[in-house]
This record gives C-alpha cells, structure tokens and sequence, in this order.
C-alpha cells in the first residue's frame, strides 16, 4: 500500500520562507499530476499547486509569484518552496494525486503556521 508522507513545516514569520517535501512510498504517482493542498482550521481543504510529470505547473491565485511546486520521479517526491509567507498561508499543507480518481488515502500533512 503506498503512503504519502509530507514534511518540511514549522513555525516561521510573515514574509519568511518554507520548503514541504512529499515522499511516496510507491512509485505509482511518477507519471501522474501530483497538487498541494492545504486545510486551514475551520475551512475545507483547497487545492495550492499542481505539477504534471513532465515539469508543468499550475498555481491558485494565492499562490502564484510566491509558491513554486517541482518533483523528482526517481525519487518519488513532490516539493513546495513557500516565499513571503502570510498569516493566512496558515494551515496543514498535503499532498495527493491532483485528479481524485488517482488520490490514495490522505496523509497526516505537515503544520505550517505564519505567526509573528
């Protein structure tokens, strides 16, 4: 069974930087979209980023100039270098499949909180 498990998250100052890794146990995601979403207390889980297999990404409008998601296949992991953090980037950062009918059960995400 593949499992996902993100890192890289901590207490950090408005405008500082962060750097989430995800790691697949499997292989099964190197050819697929992979996203980065986050779930901010009280609110749904909404998606950040989203990488395709051969380097193409896509960013919500909070994320854009500020985010840059990138992968290694061979080694299964998917990155999320975070810039000029705010208060509202605030949340549990995940990672997953970016089609649903490719998610796998969710891991337990990695806390980044934006607080001065």
């Amino acid at each position: 069974q593949v499992h996902l498990v993100e890192s890289g998250g901590g207490l950090v100052q408005p405008g500082g930087s962060l750097t989430l890794s995800c790691v697949a146990s499997g292989s099964i995601f190197s050819t697929k979209p992979m996203g980065w979403y986050r779930q901010a207390p009280g609110k749904q889980r909404e998606l950040v980023a989203t990488i395709f297999s051969g380097g193409t990404t896509y960013y919500t409008n909070f994320a854009k100039g500020r985010f840059t998601i990138s992968r290694q296949n061979a080694k299964n992991t998917v990155y999320l270098q975070m810039n000029n953090l705010k208060p509202e980037d605030t949340a549990v950062y995940y990672c997953n499949a970016r089609n649903p009918i490719d998610q796998i059960s969710w891991g337990q995400g990695t806390q980044v909180t934006v607080s001065s």
